[in-house]
């Protein structure tokens, strides 16, 4: 199983789809890493010798942005929207589209669940217990 920016490619897959794996790396970025580094994108991730590994993840560490990186760069990016108070980052903090999409209907995945307020469940009174005579 070779092991690329830190993360295991499945040994059954073409190297070209394998590397989309890796965040960061999409298909076509993937061609490219393979075209620089001239191996066959219809090579197994099994059949790659160990050259061919150190080739892919030198060609990845050098030139792109992947992984632990990547994903820090955009948080502090976002952190940044929030931070300076722009409508974008006001509407990452509030957990809403940020890209203009309506929100009376859809957006659920940024939204959550539905969450019935009025008219949902009640809270069951509670018995009233005898009172004790004396």
């Amino acid at each position: 199983m070779a092991r690329i920016a830190g993360i295991d490619l499945p040994k059954e897959k073409r190297i070209d789809i394998a590397l989309s794996y890796i965040y960061g790396v999409g298909r076509p970025s993937a061609l490219k890493i393979l075209n620089v580094t001239q191996i066959d994108p219809a090579t197994r991730v099994k059949n790659l010798s160990g050259a061919d590994v150190s080739k892919l993840s030198n060609e990845i560490s050098k030139s792109y942005k992947v992984e632990g990186d990547l994903r820090r760069e955009i948080q502090q990016n976002i952190r940044r929207l929030i931070d300076i108070g722009t409508y974008r980052g006001l509407r990452h903090r509030k957990n809403l589209p940020s890209r203009g999409q309506r929100t009376k209907t859809n957006a659920r995945t940024r939204r959550g669940r539905r969450r019935t307020i009025g008219a949902g469940k009640t809270a069951p009174k509670a018995a009233a217990a005898p009172a004790a005579k004396k």
